[in-house]
């Protein structure tokens, strides 16, 4: 009964070892991921901005065709939409310029 008993033991603490074993060592190169560069962060923000014009100038398309809007709001905030999407979509490009300039 004690040999069971000291087994059972063995075999829980080489189970232990080999569940823990991968989260105690340091990872290796594969598995670090690099930092994002400041222009990589730029462009990504760019792109965010970028999809968000359009995400809401979909919305009020929709607002404006389910009548939420009045012609007058709908014209003033697609302007002001567009005028974001616009600055967005320059500052994306001139990004891209510079980095492929730097390749």
């Amino acid at each position: 009964m004690t040999f069971a008993v000291i087994g059972l033991a063995v075999l829980a603490v080489a189970a232990l070892i080999f569940v823990a074993f991968p989260l105690a060592r340091p990872p290796g190169a594969s598995e670090v991921v690099p930092a994002p560069t400041d222009e990589a962060r730029a462009r990504l923000a760019a792109r965010e901005r970028r999809d968000a014009a359009y995400a809401a100038l979909r919305e009020l398309e929709l607002d404006h065709r389910t009548g939420k809007l009045t012609d007058e709001d709908y014209a003033a905030s697609r302007e002001a939409l567009r005028a974001e999407a616009i600055e967005a979509l320059r500052d994306l490009e001139q990004l891209e310029r510079e980095g492929s300039a730097g390749a």
